[in-house]
Order: structure tokens, then sequence, then C-alpha cells
């Protein structure tokens, strides 16, 4: 009975079975469960990821069979926590080789103090009906800019001592830097535990009004 099934769907069988194998491989998408890129993604956003930006690896594992190109600095990136292999979402603070350190939220790579502009306060939204007042600013550090912010009223690692980070590591750090679970707390990335760079904004729900459709995320690149 069984192997009649299997030869009476052997094509369907074939085509699950190579688009396991590009989902795996090639290209991904990954919704977004949390607050921790924001306000760069936000929750129910559904990015795409491009699993051979840095590496081609064996389907289904984190074995590297061949290196495509180097990460960089600013790139948004999924990877398993080191921690416990959860599956995150975050931006490359600083390359193998670097010299990071945070002191009260003002980030320095090799002796080099990021420069915070723009300053802008919003009501962040964190449960249906509740708000936290959030303050936004552009950083730009060695050449890269992004829009962060912090979380008024909330306790978080604003602080850290000069790490060096070691070949074949990284540091990353969510753009929500008062809500987000980086490098301050699960450590460094090592290269073979990263999936892929994220690209864009494929689709985009409103998760805390409804799931009412963002169209002007849509194709929104990062």
């Amino acid at each position: 009975m069984l192997l009649k099934w299997i030869q009476s769907n052997r094509w369907f069988i074939v085509l699950l079975l190579c688009f396991g194998v590009f989902r795996t491989a090639v290209a991904d998408w990954n919704p977004i469960p949390s607050g921790s890129m924001r306000p760069t993604l936000l929750e129910g956003d559904v990015v795409l990821v491009n699993r051979l930006a840095y590496d081609l690896k064996l389907p289904l594992t984190d074995m590297i069979l061949a290196h495509i190109d180097d990460p960089q600095r600013g790139d948004v990136v999924t990877f398993s926590s080191p921690l416990d292999g959860t599956r995150l979402i975050k931006r490359i603070a600083a390359l193998p080789g670097d010299t990071v350190e945070m002191r009260n939220e003002v980030l320095y790579i090799n002796g080099q103090a990021a420069e915070y502009e723009m300053p802008d306060s919003v009501q962040e939204p964190v449960l249906p009906g509740h708000t936290l007042t959030a303050t936004r600013w552009t950083e730009r550090l060695l050449g890269h800019e992004r829009r962060v912010q912090w979380l008024q009223g909330v306790t978080a690692r604003s602080s850290f001592d000069p790490v060096q980070v070691p070949e074949g590591e990284y540091l990353v750090l969510g753009d929500n830097r008062d809500n987000s679970a980086d490098s301050r707390y699960i450590g460094l990335v090592p290269r073979h535990l990263l999936i892929g760079q994220a690209h864009r904004v494929l689709l985009s729900a409103d998760v805390l009004g409804h799931w009412a459709p963002r169209l002007e995320r849509f194709g929104k690149a990062l």
C-alpha cells in the first residue's frame, strides 16, 4: 500500500524534497516574532533570507562546504543562538579582529565612538493597549548607519568592557538596544552558526492590530 502510494505520488515527493533543499540551502523566509530589531524590523514582518550570502552548507546541517563571501559590519543576519540553538535575527556590529565596547549606550569599535543624531521620541507598542516611550537615534559608525532605539524605564546591559572579537566569530546587536537578547547576553556568534543575510521584507502584518496587512512594508529593503 505504501509503496503504491509512493509510486503514484513520486513527482510530488520529489517536488517537496527539492523545495526543502532550496529552503535549507539557498533561500528562506523568516517571520519576525519579537521587537528586538525595532524600528528596522517589526513583529509580523516576514523577511527574505539569502542562505548563500556567506557559505554553501550541507542541507539541514551547519557543515560548511565552501565559503562564498565574508559577513560585513552592518549586515542583518539570521543565526542559531550559541546559547540554546534558537533562530535569531540581529545586526553584525563587530567583525573578527575588532575591539568593541559599549559605554552608557554608546558603541565603540576600535576606539572610535559612534555618533548619534536626529533624536525622535515615539510611543512604542509592547502589548495590546500598552506602550512605552522610546527614543530613536541615527547611529553612525565606520561608514555605516542605522536607526536604533532605547526604551525608557527598561533596565538593560548598556555598558560592557572592551572585547576583541576572535577569528571566525562576530558580535551582534539588536537595533532595539533595550529589548534584545544579543551578544551582550548570548555571547559571540561563530561563523558556522550564521544561517544567512536578510535582504528585505517580503510581507508584513500588524500582530498587535488584528493582523492588518502593512502594505507600505511589502518589499522594503533592509
